[in-house]
């Protein structure tokens, strides 16, 4: 499990590395696909940015943290890292949705991959405690 915790979180660096080019970037965005759907927008709004710091890099360093703590077998700090990252995720999806009125695609397959590994994470700790009580009794 931790390898493929490992592999998501690395999906989930590469979508936000992709994300933070678009943020630097001043030309034609790739998703720029029509109206609702515009990185471009919502990378350069005001709200891609955390006291100076692009949002996507935020997202880089949280990822690289996920995935050192999968291979470090640290299930339950896994499990915590990844809960804030989906909090974070779902208010950055309230600010598309509500405000911006906008959604980026890298966006929204970051949302998709923390939501993927909060899941797996709690499988995996679940998965753990119940291997440790078997082997106790």
């Amino acid at each position: 499990m931790r390898y493929l915790l490992f592999l998501i979180a690395l999906a989930g660096l590469i979508d936000s590395s992709l994300a933070l080019k678009v943020h630097y970037d001043t030309g034609t965005e790739p998703c720029s696909i029509n109206a609702h759907w515009d990185c471009g927008i919502v990378n350069h709004s005001s709200f891609s940015m955390i006291h100076h710091v692009p949002v996507a890099a935020v997202g880089i360093a949280g990822y690289l943290l996920l995935a050192i703590l999968a291979l470090a077998r640290r299930r339950l700090l896994l499990l915590i890292a990844s809960g804030i990252g989906l909090a974070f995720a779902i208010y950055l999806s309230g600010i598309e949705k509500n405000v911006l009125q906008v959604w980026c695609l890298y966006c929204v397959i970051s949302q998709a991959i923390i939501a993927l590994i909060t899941l797996l994470s709690l499988i995996w700790l679940a998965w753990a405690q119940v291997a440790a009580r078997r082997r106790s009794s």
